[in-house]
């Protein structure tokens, strides 16, 4: 078989990996790359991070393709000017 040529080859560990560009921002906020159980229990990693920019605008930040930005989002995040936390 031609992987090329099979679209249902998945190049990534987990299917819910694969980055779609076409899918709107609400979907992607919907895709979940991991959902299964573990001996700690129930595990859900979704696919897409949105974030908020300074402008207010909504963007989908892929979680292995766009970590290091989504770190920094988290770090933003955390604290303000006097240390307090901030969401």
């Amino acid at each position: 078989m031609d992987n090329q040529t099979n679209d249902k080859v998945h190049r990534t560990a987990n299917k819910g990996d694969v980055i779609d560009d076409s899918k709107s921002l609400e979907e992607k906020k919907e895709q979940v790359a991991v959902d299964s159980w573990d001996p700690a229990g129930h595990v859900e990693v979704p696919t897409y991070v949105a974030v908020e920019n300074e402008n207010g605008e909504e963007k989908a930040l892929h979680h292995v393709k766009d970590a290091e930005e989504i770190s920094d989002v988290i770090r933003q995040a955390r604290t303000d000017e006097d240390g307090d936390r901030k969401w």
